[in-house]
């Protein structure tokens, strides 16, 4: 999103327009932009700045803060290891540093072909099936370091 499209500065505007009416939107919008682009680039958050009047520092600083919001793309599968205390006791440490030997990224970055997203989550609430992963939703129970190869080529084979 270099250069941001007529139809894109139209739908951020009408996702903006939504909530016209509310007394603190910024969260909303985002939450609106981040579903249906992906990412929230500074020059969507300028444009959010100029409808809305909040400051594109205060826009940064709420994209920066939390991790559900991202300043770049994300992978179609995005993988996320689970580092809270169960999965890391059993092992989740390695596992993470599994997919970024594989896929060649650390925890944050994306691959290039753009197909992977690792990320390194301090919680999945899913303590009992340590350690676990999320894969754009789908949790995988009790992973173990050498399923992750399998993991990567399963999802490689349903990505055509």
């Amino acid at each position: 999103m270099a250069r941001l499209s007529d139809t894109a500065q139209a739908q951020i505007i009408a996702i903006c327009d939504r909530y016209n009416d509310e007394k603190t939107p910024l969260m909303m919008i985002l939450s609106d932009i981040q579903k249906e682009y992906g990412y929230i680039p500074l020059e969507v958050q300028e444009l959010v700045s100029d409808k809305t009047g909040i400051p594109v520092a205060e826009i940064y600083g709420v994209v920066t803060f939390y991790s559900f919001f991202s300043l770049k793309p994300k992978g179609k599968y995005i993988i996320g290891c689970c580092l809270g205390t169960a999965c890391y006791v059993k092992g989740a440490q390695q596992i993470i540093d599994k997919f970024s030997d594989i896929l060649g990224i650390k925890p944050g970055e994306t691959t290039e072909d753009g197909l992977f997203t690792l990320d390194a989550l301090r919680c999945l609430g899913a303590c009992g099936i340590a350690p676990a992963v999320s894969i754009n939703g789908k949790v995988y129970p009790k992973v173990e370091v050498n399923q992750v190869q399998g993991i990567i080529d399963e999802l490689k084979g349903g990505a055509n």
